[in-house]
């Protein structure tokens, strides 16, 4: 029998309800009103009061309206059609909705259940299986989609029965499994899971070992994630986190990209529905929302469901990394997300931390981050998911308690800066401030080593090492004048030029420049290098900026220019002859 009660207290969002029977953390209710169902999430219990987070405005809520509980957690529908799809926190299929809002009490479905998909059998009868274990396989566009064995499962089972190839919707059985004790139990291609509790459904989850290529070169040559790694990118208002975010997904090494559009602006979630349909995967040369999957939560919709968009996203990704595929998962913003969780934690009156926000925040975004990961499966296969989230700080104040709980969780730091924003030096991102500890793994160095070069990781660090020196030099030309430092300054300064205007700057807009293979970044890099190992003599600072100005605008010439094509072969013939008239 069902858990019911009746609301004693509405403050926004938050509603206090009597109840006559047990209820726990994290689960589901829906509350009546005016015939219409409001979903909400318990998030305390004390005594025979539970506290509950609406999804929706309470707006004509009132004391005395009957609640009624449904046993489980806030739970994410898994099968065939997730891609291509956009969806809210809850997963209502924005889609299939009526008109441009979705009106409240109303929920859509998030699958086709109608739709047939061609189904291809991988069990066989007597095999035997345990949870994610794959059954068979759809077609969702041009990805395999594994139908298998329900997450919830805990023991081993034996298949009994399995559907011949054909086409099948998400609702019929394509499969029948038997228990140790002879309980049967039939599979359809759907399943659901809790969007909070991570699926741990696979034989173990070793450190990250081989990098992910995101085409973005002052990620991939100096700070590189690690497949299945995690990453956040910090900066104001106005830095460019969302087009970084955007070319990553365009280029990255994964199979499936999912966005989490948590608690951003209008306009930007209608730029994301407008962009991404159009825009044409590079690596198979069809659409991009083709392998793609929106959530999205703009920021004036109720803080629960803005919380609830980063765990159905991240389900979603645990779910198509157990079929042995590579996920990227983008969440912007964090900040947002973490804003909604300061607000309902300042309704229920608990102890505030630092800036108002909950005091156990740093644990709630380690045990977010704590789920991406590479996972190898029972089955041998590997998958992952590669985490990236933004935050944004407000002022851009990279001490303030989201980005320092961040900071703490995540492996790669790529701090977005306000005066290379304002110089117009994109990506924007702070090569100083910036950083990424998978440079120390010992297993990232060895896929470095057979990928690159042998000596890639000590190039890295010495090109990190001329950007600190040129910015050094900067300030003291800076305060002393051009004359009032040696020429050495101006070498320095220069050097760190060449690097930041060749590596780190990128045009996302050029259809050559913006995206960079490892091979040609390589090959750049390592040209790079080999000119600020060169100590050209100068006689005066004006002749040493004339001379790496010129360097510099050949060297981006052959950014623009197809990779050892007649146009890069004209500019490089150019360069050589310039380093060789260099003195």
């Amino acid at each position: 029998m069902k858990t019911t009660g009746k609301v004693t207290g509405i403050i926004s969002n938050l509603v206090t309800i009597e109840v006559d029977g047990p209820v726990a953390q994290n689960e589901i209710c829906y509350i009546s009103l005016s015939g219409t169902k409001l979903i909400a999430e318990v998030i305390k219990v004390t005594g025979k009061e539970a506290f509950v987070q609406v999804y929706e405005s309470t707006r004509g809520l009132k004391t005395g309206d009957i609640a009624e509980f449904e046993g489980h957690m806030l739970e994410v529908t898994l099968g065939p059609g997730i891609l291509s799809s956009n969806y809210d926190g809850l997963q209502n299929n924005l889609e299939t909705m009526d008109g441009v809002f979705l009106r409240r009490g109303d929920y859509t479905l998030p699958l086709d259940l109608e739709k047939k998909w061609e189904f291809e059998p991988i069990a066989k009868v007597g095999d035997e299986v345990m949870a994610a274990d794959w059954l068979g396989e759809v077609k969702e566009g041009w990805l395999p989609h594994k139908i298998m064995v329900p997450f919830s499962l805990k023991s081993s089972y034996i298949v009994k029965s399995i559907a011949a190839a054909g086409e099948y919707n998400v609702t019929e059985k394509i499969a029948t499994i038997t228990d140790e004790n002879g309980v049967d139990m039939d599979i359809t291609m759907m399943q659901k899971w809790p969007a909070k509790v991570a699926i741990t459904s696979y034989h173990d989850k070793p450190r990250p070992f081989k990098i992910m290529e995101t085409g973005v070169r002052c990620i991939d040559t100096f700070n590189p994630i690690a497949e299945g790694g995690t990453g956040f990118i910090p900066g104001p208002f106005g830095c460019g986190k969302t087009v970084l975010q955007h070319a990553i997904s365009k280029q990255a090494e994964a199979d499936v990209i999912i966005i989490a559009a948590c608690g951003e602006r209008a306009n930007e979630v209608v730029e994301i529905f407008t962009e991404f349909p159009e825009l044409i995967d590079a690596r198979t040369g069809r659409k991009l929302m083709e392998r793609t999957t929106i959530i999205c939560n703009t920021s004036n919709m109720p803080v629960a469901a803005r919380e609830a968009s980063v765990y159905t996203a991240m389900t979603i990704g645990e779910y198509y990394r157990a079929m042995g595929l590579k996920v990227l998962l983008l969440a912007d913003s964090t900040s947002r997300w973490a804003q909604a969780l300061r607000e309902m934690s300042n309704r229920m009156e608990e102890l505030p931390g630092a800036d108002a926000f909950p005091m156990d925040l740093p644990a709630i975004i380690s045990n977010f981050y704590a789920r991406a990961g590479l996972v190898n499966l029972n089955n041998g296969n590997t998958g992952s998911v590669t985490f990236i989230g933004t935050v944004s700080p407000a002022g851009g104040n990279l001490k303030e308690p989201v980005t320092e709980s961040t900071k703490k969780a995540a492996r790669c730091f790529y701090a977005l800066s306000q005066s290379r924003a304002d110089r117009k030096r994109y990506p924007a991102v702070d090569p100083i401030d910036s950083y990424s500890k998978y440079l120390e793994y010992p297993e990232i160095v060895e896929d470095l080593k057979k990928r690159v070069s042998a000596d890639w990781v000590e190039k890295v660090l010495k090109g990190k090492t001329i950007v600190l020196r040129g910015k050094e030099a900067y300030e003291q030309i800076n305060i002393l004048g051009d004359d009032g430092v040696p020429i050495e300054y101006h070498r320095k300064f220069w050097k760190s030029e060449l690097i930041d205007f060749i590596i780190l700057q990128q045009d996302a807009y050029d259809k050559v420049d913006s995206s960079t293979p490892m091979v040609r970044q390589e090959f750049m890099y390592s040209l790079v290098i080999d000119v600020c190992e060169k100590d050209f003599e100068f006689d005066n600072f004006e002749e040493c900026a004339t001379f790496y100005k010129g360097l510099i605008n050949i060297m981006r010439q052959m950014n623009y220019s197809e990779f050892k094509g007649e146009n890069f072969n004209k500019y490089l013939e150019q360069l050589n002859k310039e380093i060789n008239n260099g003195r």
